[in-house]
């Protein structure tokens, strides 16, 4: 669906224009306000390199973008679906509920009826989408100075304990331990493949990774640890350059990501990920061809192991990795998210992009006191 649309200008131009023939076709998500809409929005247009475009409500909201209060997108859905409706409209109802499936059961609803009919619609379960509204608004009061408590309430949780855990599933330490300004600052990304967590110092990005990641929690705590607990919620100028560039390469404008960034790893680490910056958008190679390009051929399951030690995701491309037969073997943010990288950078094969990612990485290896 995403290859569907027209190119970023056209669709740029319908939003300006508020083309109604796009209307159900296309819709618009902007990075500054997490929000998405439908072309014909009457709201304040944004400016270009803040926009992406969806064929589908599902891809926006899997990017982390809530809908609009002024041109209601989910609107077509929840007339055409009753279910869908009536939950929604709880949902809007009673955002700061802990939804539960009693919740729903007790709306007089199958909870597997309605497991289906969002996913179909919308790509998540009803109560995944619940628990990410509510989760994502105690982060954004936390990242606009809020205090903890104020965060808790915003996301709907009645125990500060509740949502301390809930917070720690997802950045690994309690809300409280982040809140503030810090010598590294953490912030959320929207992408189209789903949200991330930026973390970075006033001059390198540290880590960038999709919230689903296992080991993410476990990263940030290094990453806490190295800090001696200097750690907040905030955005200093790497996060936003690499907001910027991330838009660039969805947008399919470019795949080219010039962030400095803090590496940390061993040579030999090191050496695996500068190859993985030499892999150009849209070719893969295997485990044992990186070996052997690092000069070590009978070392494919250290590069492996170099591979599930990036922690700066489509930056250090090791989704273009793949599996002596082919196959995609494993991914930290999914084998379907690694199918799709691999499908969006189908875009960006020319004959320039075989020349050889900047190598950066030499120069960007800082320590955590910077």
């Amino acid at each position: 669906m995403l290859f569907d649309l027209p190119d970023h200008a056209t669709l740029y131009r319908a939003l300006l224009d508020r083309d109604e023939g796009y209307d159900g076709r296309a819709y618009v998500c902007v990075a500054t306000t997490g929000i998405f809409c439908r072309l014909t929005c009457p709201a304040r247009k944004p400016k270009p390199e803040n926009c992406t475009f969806h064929a589908t409500i599902g891809a926006c909201i899997e990017a982390g973008f809530r809908p609009c209060k002024r041109c209601h997108p989910l609107q077509p859905a929840a007339n055409a679906d009753p279910v869908i409706g009536a939950l929604l409209a709880a949902l809007d109802a009673r955002p700061d509920r802990r939804w539960s499936e009693t919740h729903v059961e007790r709306m007089g609803f199958d909870l597997s009826t309605v497991r289906r009919t969002f996913k179909r619609h919308f790509g998540m379960t009803f109560l995944e989408m619940a628990r990410q509204r509510r989760l994502r608004e105690g982060f954004e009061t936390l990242y606009e100075g809020g205090k903890v408590i104020e965060a808790q309430h915003v996301a709907g949780f009645e125990s500060a304990s509740a949502f301390r855990a809930a917070f720690a599933r997802l950045l690994g330490c309690a809300p409280g331990d982040i809140a503030g300004r810090g010598a590294l600052l953490a912030d959320w990304i929207a992408t189209p493949l789903g949200d991330m967590i930026a973390i970075s110092s006033g001059s390198h990005l540290h880590l960038l990774e999709f919230i689903e990641r296992r080991a993410l929690p476990t990263e940030i705590a290094r990453l806490r640890q190295r800090a001696k607990g200097d750690l907040g919620i905030g955005g200093f100028a790497p996060t936003e350059q690499i907001r910027a560039e991330l838009g660039d390469f969805f947008a399919g404008r470019s795949a080219h990501f010039a962030t400095p960034l803090a590496l940390d790893g061993s040579a030999f680490t090191r050496a695996v990920w500068a190859e993985l910056r030499r892999i150009p958008p849209g070719a893969t190679v295997s485990y044992s061809e990186i070996a052997r390009r690092v000069g070590q051929p009978s070392a494919i399951r250290a590069v492996a192991r170099a591979n599930g030690a990036n922690q700066l995701a489509l930056i250090i491309p090791c989704h273009r990795v793949i599996g002596a037969d082919g196959s995609l073997t494993g991914y930290g943010g999914g084998l379907w998210r690694k199918q799709r990288l691999l499908e969006i950078e189908q875009q960006y094969r020319a004959p320039q992009a075989a020349a050889a990612a900047p190598d950066q990485w030499a120069r960007a290896n800082i320590s955590l006191n910077e």
